[in-house]
């Protein structure tokens, strides 16, 4: 588990992709000294395991399905990427629950500066703009967002100085494909009020709205 504060970037060493999975070799521009085998990296927003560590580099590999579901299979020799090790149990959480488990990618539409800051469209497939909603949380290339607008195909959000400076997000173009964590805690709604309906006999597919929320129990406002 990830909190989408993105402790640095690092750059890639080595990239093979065979068989439609991929070896990665990772300079981490930042401090990895206690990393261990096994450990959990993220990665662009992808969760991998540390398989290798040498001196100045980390090994980690994604499968065929991280591969169909990222950006992952488009990193080459040069790219720099985000990273953020795993969530300690002592760690302050300043973003939000973030896993690892992208939902898949988006584009980029539109970068506009805004005085210090800058403001991103990015579109969306259904599946996932279905779990977004303003003021909501979302995780693009790993990094934990808050959600300024969004429309049935897209949302917009808000990139501040540091973020800019520590992550890779500003080195992307239009048309740039990022990937896309939508909020954990909204599909395990959506799937216990779907459960809930097919056990009152309802095979109605499940539609997150106020009438629903008030049903079971949820009086504040929504946006």
């Amino acid at each position: 588990m990830f909190t989408g504060l993105i402790e640095g970037t690092g750059k890639v060493k080595a990239a093979v992709l065979k068989g439609g999975e991929m070896a990665l070799s990772i300079m981490p521009f930042f401090d990895m000294s206690d990393s261990a085998m096994g450990d959990s990296i993220s990665v662009n927003g992808v969760c991998l395991s540390i398989n290798k560590i040498g001196k100045e580099v980390f090994g980690a590999y994604a499968s065929g399905e991280t591969i169909a579901r990222s950006t992952l299979g488009r990193l080459r020799q040069g790219n720099t990427v985000n990273l953020e090790r795993a969530l300690r149990f002592s760690d302050r959480l300043g973003g939000h629950m973030v896993s690892g488990h992208v939902d898949g990618t988006g584009t980029i539409l539109r970068m506009e500066r805004l005085r210090e800051s800058w403001v991103l469209s990015i579109e969306v497939d259904e599946s996932s703009a279905r779990y977004l909603i303003e003021k909501g949380s979302v995780a693009v290339d790993g990094i934990s967002l808050t959600i300024n607008h969004c429309k049935d195909n897209y949302f917009e959000v808000n990139i501040v100085p540091e973020t800019a400076r520590t992550t890779t997000i500003l080195k992307k173009r239009v048309k740039d494909l990022v990937n896309i964590e939508t909020d954990l805690i909204a599909k395990y709604i959506e799937k216990f009020l779907l459960k809930e309906r097919k056990s009152e006999g309802n095979e109605t597919p499940s539609v997150i709205d106020r009438e629903m929320l008030e049903t079971y129990g949820f009086k504040g406002p929504v946006k």
